[in-house]
């Protein structure tokens, strides 16, 4: 997002958390279903958020017309999240529908901080998202935007079978009920990462050519956190293909130590 979208987004955040507190479980549940359907149908609908987006139009022109479109769909702190968000500055329209989700998700994330749940949420998350990279074929039927969203919605509860928290499972169904054209294991690798923030965290990704000794992913965390200076929530993926070390990510800087890695280094030092 540009500046302003970002700014956008960061007060429609900090409004949330004052419109919910004291909210009902029911209630939070519910606004955050709720944003997420909202997000859906402007997704789809290039025009309307196009008008909600515009900052041209006046400030009241903006909130009236999500009143015509939802008042009678969904809650009136819906309604009033909805009015927040279009009466900011968005970058671009396809900003505001993202902010919108990002309220949705925030939501529900917030439900599970609120109950204690938030590192199961997190490791149930970070699970499915390994089943959707070990299984391309499932990714792909579960992001088919081509397929009714009822069948992918029904394919996805077959996956968890009722396995899941329902935080989870909510977040799941509304990434594959909307993926708009994003690969829905970076949806939910985005997921974990936002779970992991809410706990003041950041994620290193980690893949290694095998698991880890509870030994070795301690002194791994220490060091990362003395790194980052920050605390760490730690994800291991295994990779035989590695042969050895491990290539660890957080945000978007990659340590590879892989031993196939240095053997492709030695190669291309060999060839030149």
């Amino acid at each position: 997002m540009q500046p302003a979208s970002r700014a956008a987004l960061a007060a429609a955040r900090e409004r949330l958390e004052s419109r919910t507190d004291g909210a009902s479980a029911q209630d939070r549940d519910r606004l955050g279903d709720e944003l997420a359907g909202v997000a859906a149908v402007l997704g789809a609908q290039p025009v309307i958020r196009r008008h909600l987006a515009d900052s041209a139009a006046p400030e009241q022109i903006r909130r009236d017309m999500v009143k015509t479109l939802f008042g009678a769909k969904v809650s009136q702190i819906s309604l009033a999240v909805l009015g927040d968000v279009v009466s900011s500055r968005w970058s671009r329209p396809l900003d505001l529908v993202d902010g919108i989700e990002e309220l949705a998700w925030q939501t529900l994330l917030g439900l599970a901080e609120r109950d204690e749940s938030l590192d199961d949420v997190e490791d149930e998350l970070f699970r499915f998202g390994r089943i959707l990279v070990a299984q391309p074929r499932l990714a792909s039927l579960l992001g088919d935007e081509a397929a009714p969203a009822a069948r992918r919605l029904e394919l996805l509860a077959t996956v968890l079978a009722d396995r899941t928290r329902p935080v989870t499972s909510h977040l799941l169904e509304q990434a594959v009920r909307s993926p708009r054209r994003r690969p829905l294991d970076e949806i939910v690798e985005g997921l974990v990462d936002r779970a992991a923030a809410r706990r003041e965290r950041s994620v290193a990704h980690v893949t290694a050519a095998g698991p880890l000794s509870q030994r070795q992913e301690r002194r791994l965390l220490d060091v990362l956190n003395r790194i980052y200076r920050r605390p760490i929530s730690l994800k291991v993926d295994l990779d035989a293909t590695l042969l050895g070390g491990l290539v660890i990510r957080v945000g978007d800087e990659v340590i590879d130590g892989s031993v196939a890695a240095r053997l492709g280094q030695a190669r291309q030092w060999m060839s030149r």
